[in-house]
């Protein structure tokens, strides 16, 4: 069962071989501790969408294989948008300290709904009420 939900910078990060991101993660995968969301992968493919047209068919590849065999990718649900809808409302100015970006905030949500732990060097995170988040040094992205 999954305890852990990856940010986009973290597995992207790990599909990168980034040394420090690997030994965090790779015993949370071999566990079965870890997920993301479907969001996060919108966003990695996006960076990859960069690449040339042979390194974006391999990366991509890569990470494909890795959602549809390790890292489940959960999908977005009515709770998880009604959790979002929620959280903007919060997080929204006089009520809180300020939005975050839809696609954080939906992944926030979906963390949240899940009852996972947010792991990400995006501190804007930390920000969500309510959300555990570990914070990783960005430092530990290269």
């Amino acid at each position: 069962m999954s305890q852990y939900l990856l940010d986009t910078n973290i597995l992207a990060a790990y599909l990168r071989g980034r040394p420090a991101i690997v030994m965090l993660v790779e015993p949370w995968i071999r566990a079965d501790k870890a997920a993301t969301s479907i969001i996060v992968y919108g966003e990695i493919v996006e960076y990859l969408q960069r690449l040339t047209d042979d390194d974006y068919a391999r990366d991509l590849n890569l990470l494909r294989g890795l959602l549809q065999r390790q890292v489940p990718s959960l999908p977005l649900s009515f709770a998880i948008m009604e959790r979002y809808a929620t959280l903007r409302r919060a997080l929204r100015s006089p009520y809180g300290p300020g939005v975050i970006g839809d696609m954080d905030t939906l992944i926030a949500a979906t963390a949240l709904e899940h009852g996972l732990e947010m792991i990400t060097a995006d501190s804007d995170y930390t920000r969500v009420p309510g959300l555990i988040v570990q914070l990783i040094p960005r430092t530990d992205l290269k």
